[in-house]
């Protein structure tokens, strides 16, 4: 590991923020304590909510943490295409008996005035998912102490993260599960995404910045294996997400394992942009004729997805997962990290005891 993230973390363990109230001060203070690197998401919370979250989360540890924050996206959504799928979603509105929402909801997610927070109030680390910040941004970031990460799925966003003046990149796989982190929503790149492996050597090659892998990891000897692809780290969100400490929804976190879900796919049935997840009725029905329209349809889908959580039908719900799910461990998530910790001292092992015998 680099210097910078030594500081960070005792463990290349890396906490994914998911958003949606998953990655609660709960699930963050319990990765911190036991050596790796918890993140917050700010997406979807308003700046208060943010602050307010920082602040529970330094009352339970003094490790450090990181806060992640959604770009703000362009308005390139076509009205009449939402429109059409507002109509499609009829059925799904009378079915949990509760109103679709307004597209027209706010789409910059308050980056503004979080980062102003994150200016005023400092925390050690602040990642980036749906772009890239600016360089004043990122140099004000700096100027405060911040390590500051960008997600990225290719090589040519990570070496835009790089000339922006980020601090480390994190590499999205399209194994991930939860939102594919792209700069760009490009409909015709939905099928374009890089298995993790690949696309950390190819960024490798690309950029001189640390590295964070991110996408379908679940064991220790996989992190071994983004370690010696070039990674620093490793980032995991579907491992945690099962944790007694995580803030999923007992019906997302049952599901990952229950053999009714077979697999995962990515999706723009629920909030219009492609993201990974299990795949159940709502993604069958829907996803096909869902528009490349983010945060509009998301904000349309909200209270259905509450409203079928309320009704204990995982089939309406939102079930963003990794490909690794069906190797999700219902442990504490301190002992996830200590166990995930022991895996790759094994596997760093493995090739030396074979030497000897």
């Amino acid at each position: 590991m680099s210097s910078a993230l030594t500081d960070l973390c005792r463990y290349p363990i890396v906490q994914a923020p998911m958003a949606g109230g998953v990655s609660c001060p709960q699930l963050v203070s319990a990765v911190a304590e036991a050596g790796g690197l918890g993140f917050l998401a700010a997406g979807y919370k308003t700046a208060d909510g943010m602050y307010n979250e920082i602040k529970q989360l330094r009352g339970m540890t003094g490790q450090p943490f990181g806060v992640n924050l959604f770009m703000p996206q362009p308005n390139l959504a076509d009205p009449s295409a939402v429109e059409v799928y507002r109509h499609q979603l009829a059925g799904e509105a009378a079915w949990y008996e509760t109103p679709l929402g307004d597209p027209d909801s706010s789409g910059d997610d308050g980056y503004e005035a979080k980062l102003a927070i994150l200016l005023e109030d400092p925390v050690p680390v602040v990642s980036f998912t749906f772009g890239c910040p600016t360089r004043d941004a990122l140099d004000a970031l700096a100027g405060v102490g911040t390590y500051t990460v960008v997600t990225v799925t290719s090589p040519e966003e990570a070496q835009a993260a790089q000339r922006a003046g980020a601090d480390a990149i994190c590499v999205q796989g399209v194994e991930a599960g939860g939102h594919r982190s792209t700069h760009r929503d490009d409909p015709q790149a939905d099928d374009a995404g890089i298995g993790l492996l690949t696309l950390v050597a190819q960024v490798r090659e690309a950029v001189q910045l640390p590295l964070i892998a991110s996408g379908g990891i679940m064991r220790g000897s996989q992190i071994a294996a983004v370690v010696a692809a070039g990674a620093e780290a490793a980032q995991l969100g579907t491992a945690f997400l099962v944790c007694p400490e995580s803030g999923a929804h007992l019906l997302h976190k049952q599901a990952l394992t229950n053999p009714l879900f077979v697999r995962t796919a990515l999706t723009r049935a629920f909030s219009g942009r492609p993201a990974r997840g299990l795949v159940n009725r709502f993604m069958r029905e829907h996803g096909p004729y869902a528009p490349a329209a983010y945060p509009q349809v998301h904000h349309v889908t909200s209270g259905l997805r509450k409203a079928a959580a309320r009704a204990g039908d995982a089939q309406g719900m939102a079930l963003w997962a990794g490909q690794g799910h069906r190797m999700a461990r219902e442990l504490p998530a301190g002992r996830l990290v200590e166990l995930l910790a022991e895996e790759l001292d094994a596997a760093h092992a493995a090739p030396s005891t074979r030497s000897t015998q």
